[in-house]
């Protein structure tokens, strides 16, 4: 009977520990859900507040890829903060920055101030998604890291879904500074939630620093591939609504909403079939899809062919991302976990950036629609070096 008993009790513990929606997930989740929503409202409307205060495509992709570059100068630092300052201190100094930031726009009335808040805004951005998919990581157990990054993904697909749209809706009624204004509390809320998650306890004399170590080594592989995919978001986040209003095309805000419908069903299969089967069941098929969304929105003839790319994006994105990011941090040792996850979003960063800038230089010069041409001849350069890495790990694993 003792024998049974301790057995029993060993196999509780052992559900107990494989648990993944405890408390504190749950708060990260919510938590994540309300900065991005925040965020999201303005992902769409930007360029538009961008163009009422006289500037022209080029000037948009500045300021939408100039927050990036700054959350990704950021980020390094930000992963050492974590392990030596503690998640905590972190998240909660990211969050202020950003309400702080985004409940300013509302008072900018030139494009120079602008540009300046939009960098600060990506000061809070840099820290607070860098400590909030480290905390994630932290409370999702090892074996069911997939499935738990792509559940915690959803948060920020449910804000997507509702993000735009919603920003969309609320600029042909309120002015601009109102809706920066419900922006920054939505901030405000991810703030006071996530003051009462129970962190990680870091001990700051068992980190060791090191004055170039800006990345994590064993983050690299997957970090670059997401960046010729998140090229593509620079694309779309900046120029789709200027790009569908230019063609006469109505809908704009259902792209945003299939688009984050389809991420949510991508992620309830495609975290388990990468815990199962590995990145190489996932990462091809999921680039293919991205790679047709963008050569239909490059065509787009009418708002059903718009649709049909927002699905694709969103399957192929909400395969692709969660995967990286569970491989990410895979290899990382368990110290290391907030420097990968900072080297994963700076990739990220850098994509969605360069994009930004890049097609703005494109938009100018040939077009809306070379856009996402280009957009899909990146991912085509994602799945070649991604066969290029695995040749080159089965030439190792040969030797």
């Amino acid at each position: 009977m003792g024998s049974d008993s301790r057995s029993e009790s060993a196999v509780k513990q052992q559900i107990h520990t494989e648990k993944i929606w405890t408390r504190d997930f749950v708060i990260i989740c919510l938590s994540n859900f309300f900065i991005f929503l925040g965020f999201q409202m303005t992902l769409p409307t930007i360029p538009l507040f961008v163009e009422e205060l006289g500037g022209n495509d080029q000037l948009i992709g500045i300021v939408v890829g100039i927050f990036t570059f700054s959350a990704l100068l950021l980020r390094p630092y930000a992963g050492h903060a974590l392990e030596s300052k503690g998640r905590r201190f972190v998240y909660l100094t990211g969050l202020g920055i950003f309400v702080l930031s985004v409940g300013s726009f509302g008072f900018v009335k030139s494009l120079v101030f602008l540009f300046i808040m939009r960098i600060i805004q990506g000061l809070g951005w840099g820290f607070s998604t860098t400590a909030s998919g480290t905390i994630a990581t932290d409370l999702i157990p090892a074996k069911r890291r997939g499935e738990g990054m792509g559940y915690y993904g959803l948060s920020g697909n449910l804000a997507l879904a509702f993000g735009p749209t919603l920003g969309l809706a609320l600029v042909g009624v309120v002015s601009f500074t109102q809706l920066f204004l419900i922006c920054a509390i939505l901030g405000l809320a991810a703030f006071f939630l996530s003051s009462t998650i129970r962190y990680k306890k870091v001990e700051p004399q068992t980190v060791q620093l090191k004055k170039w170590d800006i990345y994590e080594k064993s983050a690299l592989p997957p970090s670059m591939l997401l960046f010729f995919i998140t090229v593509t978001f620079g694309g779309i986040a900046s120029f789709l609504p200027i790009y569908s209003a230019q063609k006469g095309i109505p809908g704009i805000q259902w792209y945003f909403l299939l688009y984050a419908l389809a991420l949510m069903v991508s992620r309830t299969f495609a975290g388990k079939l990468y815990d199962q089967k590995g990145h190489r069941a996932v990462f091809i098929p999921g680039a293919l899809l991205i790679i047709i969304s963008m050569i239909l929105l490059s065509w787009l003839p009418n708002s059903l062919f718009l649709y049909i790319a927002a699905i694709l994006y969103g399957l192929g994105f909400g395969t692709v991302q969660p995967a990286l990011q569970a491989w990410s941090v895979k290899e990382a040792p368990a110290n290391r976990r907030g420097m990968a996850n900072a080297t994963f979003f700076s990739f990220f960063d850098l994509g969605v950036g360069i994009g930004a800038i890049m097609f703005g230089q494109i938009a100018h010069w040939f077009g809306y629609s070379a856009i996402y041409a280009v957009s899909a001849v990146s991912v085509l350069c994602s799945i070649i070096l991604y066969l290029g890495m695995l040749s080159k790990t089965r030439k190792v694993q040969k030797a």
